[in-house]
């Protein structure tokens, strides 16, 4: 299995889980200040030249929930997703969804307009807006976290690598003050070995 990966991107999803399953894989560094990821070679991999793709023998993948999804599966044994059919799996799929559908686009407009997008083109409106939507999605989490340590029976499965990958950008923003919970979530999360072992380069 080979991870198609730079730091600081979505790639940093599916390579969590792979350290969580401690299954053998590769990783294949790609240099964003060269646009490596923008090269012919790998545009043939993933269409928009963006990070992760992942190859597993002759399937290729792109979309970091679905990598993710996709290992959970393929790795059934390491229980990190709830059994098919099961009440907790429907509620996995939610908050899978969830991640990418309603949590991380307050979170991008915040970084688009606070750091990407050049200091002329950024606006405080947009960002502001994101800062107020991500305080809606944030109540919801809080109120599913409350009490427990995980999101889906409160054991770690694929959906706390997504919603956890997802809030560590909004902490690095500043935007868990306020929001307790999140932050021990949070906290919690990045003191799991195999999040640091991901992390470490």
């Amino acid at each position: 299995m080979k991870l198609y990966y730079a730091a600081q991107t979505r790639a940093t999803r599916p390579r969590w889980l792979l350290e969580e399953l401690g299954v053998p894989y590769t990783l294949e560094r790609l240099d964003m200040s060269k646009k490596e990821h923008k090269s012919p070679e790998y545009l043939n991999i993933h269409p928009h030249g963006q990070l992760p793709a992942f190859k597993d023998g002759d399937l290729t993948l792109f979309e970091s929930a679905a990598i993710c999804a996709y290992l959970a599966d393929k790795f059934a044994e390491k229980n990190m997703a709830p059994a098919v059919g099961t009440p907790e799996r429907g509620l996995y799929y939610q908050w899978l969804f969830y991640a990418m559908a309603t949590l991380e686009p307050p979170i991008v407009q915040v970084i688009i307009h606070t750091v990407m997008a050049p200091e002329a083109q950024r606006s405080a409106a947009q960002a502001e807006e994101g800062r107020k939507n991500f305080g809606l999605v944030a109540q919801v989490l809080e109120k599913a976290l409350d009490g427990k340590h995980f999101l889906v029976g409160n054991r770690f499965s694929v959906a706390d690598i997504m919603i956890g990958s997802t809030l560590g950008w909004a902490q690095m923003l500043g935007m868990l003050g306020g929001h307790p919970v999140l932050e021990a979530y949070v906290g919690g999360l990045a003191a799991r070995p195999a999040f640091q072992r991901a992390h470490a380069d």
